[in-house]
């Protein structure tokens, strides 16, 4: 059991590395607190570990991937709208409770559609096939958090050094672009497509950032010429 533990962890923190589950873990603790992130992406890969151990253990089988995608596909696009939808209103406002509740399903919800439907989940299944399944699952489970506990503390720092109109506005457009390749590329397997759509997303996307940027720096020195009001 320990050895499976140990060579789960080590194989699923080095996939993990510079993989989309890291960048989405990040763009979740870009706006919440990272506790919530991490809290989170622990209950979700304990949660869809432990499925594709099962799976791979006493099935012998595999994750059907493309509907598992396009529910995950679905899923951050529905994020990306929400995300972009603003803070709640003082009509609207929710207790700090709920609202945290409501960020902790999302995380959970999304991070283990994103996982089912992810090279990890292959990874699990194969690993729990030869190896002892609660040493798979052990290991994958936290090779998984210590991963994405990397991203949760750039995500903080970032957090904490960036305005937060312009995290939510990059959270929305991160959460658009995972949604949008999960869709083409693992859905619907149009590879090519899936990099067309999202390289044409960010590629509009810095050009909006940009001319922005330079209508506020024109305005700024409009301003800063303007004569002084002495009425």
């Amino acid at each position: 059991m320990l050895a499976a533990t140990l060579l789960s962890l080590g194989v699923v923190f080095l996939a993990e590395l510079g993989d989309k589950s890291q960048l989405i873990t990040m763009t979740y603790a870009l706006r919440y607190r990272w506790w919530l992130v991490l809290s989170g992406v622990a209950i979700a890969a304990f949660v869809a570990h432990g499925v594709s151990v099962t799976i791979g253990h006493f099935l012998g089988a595999a994750l059907p991937a493309r509907p598992m995608a396009f529910a995950s596909a679905a899923a951050f696009l529905i994020f990306a709208a929400w995300v972009w939808r603003g803070p709640a209103s003082a009509g609207e406002a929710v207790s700090t409770g709920r609202s945290s509740r409501l960020t902790l399903l999302s995380v959970v919800a999304s991070f283990a559609l994103a996982e089912l439907s992810d090279k990890t989940t292959l990874a699990t299944v194969t690993l729990a096939s030869h190896h002892d399944w609660a040493g798979v699952w052990i290991g994958t489970t936290v090779g998984m958090v210590l991963a994405d506990a990397l991203a949760i503390g750039v995500g903080t720092l970032l957090h904490r050094r960036l305005p937060e109109h312009l995290l939510q506005t990059l959270a929305g457009l991160l959460f658009l672009i995972f949604g949008l390749w999960l869709l083409f590329d693992s859905a619907l397997q149009w590879r090519y497509a899936a990099i067309a759509v999202t390289a044409t997303v960010a590629v509009c996307a810095a050009v909006a950032a940009a001319a922005q940027t330079l209508l506020r720096r024109r305005a700024g020195a409009a301003n800063a010429g303007a004569p002084p009001d002495l009425t």
